[in-house]
């Protein structure tokens, strides 16, 4: 048992003495990390144990520390979790009396305390009934009094857990498992708890517990420096905060990066996530050969296990080839006995591509031996190399865990360069679940259940694991992705024309999605635009598909039925358009006939009259959600209809997606004057809609100027209370480029907000401009609505006056 010498930091043990000396240890900027740990706990030793002799100890009494303190890992608001061990001969008032002389002083200085009472039985029956409570006891420590009785508990209970580990192990992983679930993983959390997420500090003392059972080891290379990181952001977090918390919010990561010396939040972020992926490899590895220990140990007893295992006892060893050096061995894929990785720079390649296609973990002294001895690839890659990539790539789900194999021993940084800069990058949308690297991989997984859309699938999955490289570069990334995967593609051994489809590909990975949100697909300047960009029908049919699995793989917000029809239909209007087809006039289509029939009614009662009814989705479409609500309004054309409209929505919990206005003439002998018709598609908040007639009565109600809906919406707001977090950016307002021939384009960037169409159509009103059509994307907090708009003529506005426009409505959105 370790005894911390404890004489060196201070000598006054009363508690003024300990809080000063405390003050001012933490206040000392030199001795961050491992050294001011432990010297806070040698402080704190020296304190309590003045305290436990002050009160006069009766024999066979000692103070233990376990747990962190226990560890000597004390951070500046830890709790001390102190055990008063007696061994059941003092009087009971006598032992209360102690504890109360030690308990009352921790708290009267603010201290937070996890502690017991309990003789030497009673501490190991309770460890037996409680997990929580032996892994604290396998840090025992003492800090005062009987040492011999402590050594005896410590002893005591790391036998016990040595002989009862075949049932305590399992217990162990599902509390591991359970806190995952609860917590997440920390390597991809933007505001991760350092201490419960998996890959978190509980995760490392677990892999502590598996070692100290003499069942399994973890991995050691890197492993206590993932630890000390943690604990060094953790002491960090706590003296940024003044608070005892293990949440990284993402208000205090600056302040914690700054008095860790990192360069900005992302830095810190990126050391933490690189911490924690070496915490979680390590749990994969070590829980996996707990599984296997235990399942070999449930199948053949001792005895048996002599009988049945050939000479000398030793178990019969299975090799069931998988490629060429490959082979399965015990549930993972291992280099054959003739492997030479010396001479085979293909190995690593063809080794995760038979791990990840039989759907085995690939077993880490495998990785060590191919990162340690393979060869490096000539450049271009052989074709054999190139398809082992593709295979890998498209295994589906067990991709994940032989490429994160490879990443733990440096393996992908040396075939593909370019991916260190994007390696454990944050990104700082809430839209997104991963950092960069793991989501480049996630859409290589959603990619490979789209393989059989497309023509030549090895590009899409090449596609999906650079569309995001250039996020480790400066500027636009879609751009500098660009230039990285002519690069890799050639490096990897592509030809030319591949060289080229990729590149396109990458450059233009978010070009169906933003288009097909913000645009309106009806002008035919927008379907002729994306024609240009994206070329060929290959390539079109190539970001058909990466577009879909990008989406999956960023987040449930990113796709629904609702964007994949949108984008579909863009895909047909642009694959028509490649293959020699004009795009439709819009300005030629006459009306529906339910649009004719309400402009007739609305004309003939001078009243708005409206329908709601849902959209489906198409037969082939896997997810069963509508995809949207088409609500069609037709009222006699007057001023304030937008506003209007989309204010009587948003009372009503009715999201807008988009939104087209025409004025339809009807034959003269119908009536005088145009109708303007509403095509609105809309989705209901909490899932249920609106009657029709109670949408009208507040549309009239708005109209004429009864229902104060710029008061409705601020009183709801008002209701509901704010929650605190990063300030919202102020709202831009930008002309795009001349893409459309029918009006001038606005795409107004906001927070998203109930109302905020409302708002816009009620500052265009102001300006008095017509509104062609709105198409609103949300993704998130973020709001971009893109508004076609025209001079109440119908022609399109002049550039200065589009710009004062912009100017005008960015003020209004202020």
């Amino acid at each position: 048992m370790t005894h911390i010498d404890v004489r060196d930091d201070t000598e006054d043990t009363g508690p003024s003495g300990y809080a000063a000396a405390r003050l001012r240890l933490l206040d000392q900027e030199e001795r961050p990390g491992p050294p001011r740990r432990a010297a806070l706990a040698r402080l704190t030793d020296s304190w309590l144990a003045g305290l436990f002799e002050a009160a006069a100890p009766p024999p066979g009494t000692a103070l233990v520390a376990v747990g962190g303190y226990g560890r000597a890992e004390l951070s500046p608001r830890s709790d001390l979790d102190l055990l008063l061990l007696h061994d059941g001969s003092a009087d009971a008032r006598a032992i209360a009396a102690l504890a109360d002389r030690i308990w009352y002083p921790v708290w009267d200085l603010g201290l937070a305390l996890d502690h017991s009472v309990r003789t030497t039985t009673e501490a190991r029956g309770t460890a037996g009934e409680d997990l929580k409570v032996q892994l604290g006891l396998l840090d025992a420590r003492t800090v005062a009094g009987d040492t011999a009785l402590a050594t005896a508990l410590r002893s005591t209970v790391l036998a016990d857990w040595r002989n009862q580990a075949t049932r305590r192990l399992p217990e162990l992983a599902e509390l591991c498992r359970d806190r995952a679930e609860r917590a997440g993983e920390l390597q991809y959390l933007l505001e991760p708890d350092l201490k419960e997420a998996r890959g978190g500090l509980r995760d490392a003392q677990a892999l502590r517990a598996v070692a100290a059972s003499w069942l399994a080891d973890a991995p050691r290379e890197g492993l206590d420096e993932a630890r000390r990181r943690l604990l060094d952001a953790r002491d960090a977090l706590h003296l940024a905060t003044g608070r005892a918390t293990d949440r990284l919010a993402l208000q205090d990561q600056d302040a914690v990066a700054d008095r860790l010396g990192l360069l900005d939040a992302d830095t810190l972020l990126r050391e933490v996530y690189e911490a924690a992926r070496t915490i979680s490899y390590a749990s994969d590895v070590t829980w996996r050969e707990v599984g296997r220990v235990l399942k070999a140990r449930a199948a053949r007893p001792p005895r048996l296990r002599s009988l049945l295992g050939g000479r000398a006892g030793k178990p019969v060893v299975t090799r069931t080839p998988l490629a060429e050096g490959v082979v399965e061995m015990d549930g993972e894929a291992v280099l054959a006995l003739t492997a030479l990785p010396a001479r085979d720079p293909v190995l690593p390649l063809r080794a995760a591509a038979a791990a990840a296609q039989a759907g085995l973990p690939l077993s880490p002294h495998a990785v060590r031996r191919l990162a340690a001895a393979a060869s490096p690839l000539p450049v271009p890659w052989p074709a054999e190399a190139r398809e082992d990539l593709v295979t890998l790539l498209g295994a589906g789900e067990s991709t994940v865990p032989v490429w994160e194999a490879l990443e733990a021993e440096g393996i992908i940084s040396r075939l593909l360069p370019d991916w260190e800069r994007v390696r454990c990058r944050p990104q700082r949308n809430p839209v997104h679940t991963w950092t960069v690297d793991r989501h480049l991989v996630e859409t290589a997984v959603r990619a490979a259940s789209l393989t059989r859309r497309v023509h030549r699938p090895d590009l899409l999955l090449v596609a999906a694991l650079l569309h995001d490289i250039g996020k480790g570069w400066p500027g636009d990334h879609s751009v500098a992705g660009e230039t990285i995967t002519r690069d890799l593609a050639t490096r990897i051994g592509f030809d030319r024309a591949d060289v080229a489809v990729l590149a396109t590909v990458v450059r233009h990975h978010l070009l169906l999605v933003e288009t097909a949100t913000r645009r309106d697909l009806d002008d035919p300047a927008t379907v002729q635009t994306v024609a240009a960009a994206v070329g060929t029908q290959n390539a079109l049919e190539l970001l058909h598909a990466l577009t879909e699995a990008d989406a999956l793989a960023t987040g449930p917000a990113a796709w629904s039925a609702w964007r994949a029809s949108l984008v579909a239909d863009l895909v047909k209007r642009v694959s028509g358009v490649l293959a020699g087809e004009e795009p439709p006039d819009p300005e030629a289509a006459a009306p529906s006939a339910e649009q004719e029939r309400l402009a007739i009614e609305a004309l003939r009662t001078g009243e708005p009259v409206l329908t709601l009814h849902a959209h489906e989705p198409t037969a082939e479409a896997e997810e069963p959600e509508p995809v949207g609500v088409e609500l069609l309004v037709a009222l006699p054309e007057r001023p304030g209809v937008l506003p209007a409209v989309a204010g009587v929505l948003a009372l009503h919990r009715l999201t807008v997606r988009a939104a087209d206005l025409r004025a339809v003439a009807l034959p003269r002998e119908i009536g005088d004057g145009p109708v303007l018709v509403l095509d609105w598609r809309v989705a209901a908040e909490y899932g249920s809609l609106p009657e029709a007639h109670r949408l009208r009565a507040d549309l009239v109600r708005a109209l004429d100027g009864s229902l104060d809906v710029p008061a409705r919406l601020a009183e709801r707001d008002a209701a509901y209370p704010r929650r605190r977090g990063v300030a919202a950016p102020p709202p831009r307002v930008t002309v795009a480029a001349a893409e459309s021939r029918l009006a001038t384009v606005l795409e107004v960037r906001a927070q998203d907000a109930p109302g905020l169409l409302h708002r816009i159509g009620r500052a265009l009103e102001g300006a008095e401009v017509r509104v062609r059509s709105a198409h609103v994307s949300t993704l998130g907090a973020n709001a971009v609505d893109t508004l076609y708009v025209t001079r109440p003529d119908g022609s399109l506005l002049g550039s200065e006056e589009a710009a004062g426009l912009a100017k005008t409505l960015e003020e209004a959105l202020r």
